[in-house]
């Protein structure tokens, strides 16, 4: 059970990423991105044809990928940010269901519908616990999501940039009133977040299921890490992807159960969402 609960942490850092960056995106831009894993993959998947058919080197090829993901979140973004500034978190957040489906069938027209042969950009073991090896795409992983979510939070609380950001997201009307230019920085935390997500798909691709639905619904564990921390507070969000994570391998030692890793996302949304309405459900039963 210790060897798959240390190998889950490579996936329970990625959902964590990927949580962090639907957090920041629902704090700041008032969005539930659900094609936040999806732009990541057509990114990834534009630096796996640079590699293997343009003979880009692996890590040219990678930037580009990672580039071109984040440019795809902008585009989205300014699509939001203009047609949809004034619309509710509901409406903003449905509208994303549209790219997601998009990016997918796009990639199935580009680059067909078979899992593809990413080339690693980090890979060989870090170092050895007890008997169990841990990756460096583990390391690399559980420590992006820890640096991300510390820097943004510094960034928040200490920049002049976080101090618009936050008022912009708590009070738009009066942000704008007040001179904050909100395009370019909703457009901002848009292409920032596209590029964390590619690059974290770039880093994990070829240790996991890397056709375009499997990445693309990664989404899936993402939300549920972010509503750990109810889409507010980051720290919680990495602690739900990598609990997530450890619990994923967990199962996937044990034959009797492991299918449940496969539905264990979705129970462990309506666990919280049950929880955070105990008190609406326990005032109602007083």
């Amino acid at each position: 059970m210790l060897q798959g609960a240390l190998a889950g942490l490579a996936a329970g850092g990625l959902y964590a990423v990927l949580g962090v960056c639907l957090t920041l995106m629902a704090r700041l831009v008032r969005v539930v991105n659900f094609s936040q894993a999806a732009t990541g993959m057509f990114g990834a998947f534009c630096a796996v044809w640079l590699v293997t058919n343009a003979n880009w080197p692996v890590w040219i090829g990678s930037l580009a990928g990672v580039l071109i993901g984040g440019i795809l979140a902008a585009v989205i973004g300014f699509i939001a940010a203009t047609w949809l500034a004034e619309a509710d978190t509901t409406t903003r957040s449905a509208m994303t269901v549209g790219p997601l489906l998009l990016l997918i069938s796009l990639s199935f027209i580009l680059f067909g519908n078979k899992p593809l042969p990413f080339s690693p950009i980090i890979q060989g073991p870090a170092f050895t616990a007890g008997s169990v090896v841990i990756s460096w795409v583990t390391v690399v992983t559980v420590l992006l999501a820890i640096v991300v979510s510390v820097l943004v939070s510094l960034l928040l609380k200490r920049t002049r940039v976080g101090t618009q950001l936050r008022a912009l997201s708590e009070r738009p009307t009066t942000a704008e009133l007040l001179g904050i230019r909100s395009r370019p920085l909703s457009i901002a935390v848009w292409f920032v977040t596209g590029l964390v997500s590619a690059l974290v798909v770039v880093i994990i691709a070829p240790s996991q299921s890397n056709d375009a639905i499997s990445l693309s619904m990664l989404i899936v564990p993402a939300a549920a890490s972010a509503l750990l921390g109810g889409f507010r507070r980051l720290d919680l969000t990495v602690v739900g992807g990598l609990v997530l994570g450890i619990l994923d391998g967990m199962f996937a030692m044990v034959n009797q159960i492991s299918i449940i890793r496969n539905f264990l996302p979705f129970l462990f949304i309506v666990v919280l969402l049950l929880w955070r309405q105990r008190k609406e459900v326990w005032d109602a039963a007083r």
